[in-house]
């Protein structure tokens, strides 16, 4: 049992060593950039006002943080991403299930998808806005639209790859097509659905940039452009690094939320 104990803690501190190794690998780099980033602005290398070094942005960014502006413009973008990313996503799972497991569907639905798809999302703002206006509802609908088509991709090839000899055994159990649908068609489609739907989350943080630019009064987006009216490079440095900040974050939850929820994935979600 005491052999057993030491290998066990043997294992745990080589893996926590690993962990904190493979850290510091990550942080290293950036480390390294930040620092050369403020020596090259510092010492007159380029003009800093045109790239201000990190120390300035960071007082940039500790200022629209104290003017609670940082907030509103946080709560306004991630609520616009969210919605739209459910939207789209919802939509495009349940319609890609569809023409991956029905020749009707598919021959109806597909057509009119495959139509749309190579639409690149941001030239319908426009046409979105005149519908809409430029409300939140325009920014969701083509955030939404946006996200659709990546995540339908991937389910409709994902369900259309699944083998027929599950259904067949799920045929036999006289399990109930709704049934057949929740404990067979989306758990064996589930890997191409993940992919899909973590590409959906960049595509939609690039349309709510992109749409608070075309029209908001509250924003990641809007922020950037009112400091590029303003001439404030170091505030539109800060922003940026947040709404960058804000898409990892959104990726990292959902990879943690994948791995949680379906642990039979393994790194699959990483």
């Amino acid at each position: 049992m005491g052999a057993l104990r030491l290998v066990s803690e043997q294992t745990e501190d080589g893996k926590s060593s690993l962990s904190l190794g493979r850290v510091c690998a990550r942080v290293a780099p950036i480390l390294l950039l930040v620092v050369a980033w403020e020596g090259v602005s510092r010492f007159g290398t380029v003009n800093s006002a045109l790239f201000p070094p990190p120390s300035r942005v960071a007082v940039a960014f500790l200022d629209w943080w104290n003017s609670s502006e940082l907030w509103r413009d946080f709560r306004a973008s991630y609520g616009r991403m969210l919605l739209g990313f459910l939207g789209g996503g919802i939509t495009g799972v349940g319609i890609g299930m569809l023409t991956g497991r029905s020749r009707l569907a598919n021959a109806v639905l597909s057509p009119i998808v495959q139509a749309l798809r190579p639409l690149p999302p941001v030239a319908i703002i426009p046409l979105v806005i005149v519908w809409f206006g430029i409300g939140d509802e325009a920014k969701i609908f083509s955030t939404a639209f946006a996200v659709f088509f990546p995540v339908w991709i991937n389910t409709h090839l994902g369900a259309s790859q699944i083998p027929v000899e599950y259904l067949w055994s799920a045929r036999l159990l006289s399990a109930s097509r709704v049934k057949v649908a929740l404990t067979v068609l989306i758990p064996a489609a589930l890997s191409p659905i993940i992919a899909g739907l973590r590409t959906g989350i960049a595509v939609a943080f690039v349309m709510v940039y992109v749409n608070e630019l075309a029209g908001a009064s509250a924003g990641i987006g809007y922020q950037i452009s009112i400091s590029l009216l303003a001439f404030r490079v170091d505030r539109m440095i800060a922003a940026l690094a947040l709404l960058a900040a804000a898409g990892a974050s959104a990726d990292l939850l959902f990879a943690l939320f994948v791995r949680v929820s379906f642990p039979w994935l393994g790194g699959r979600a990483r």
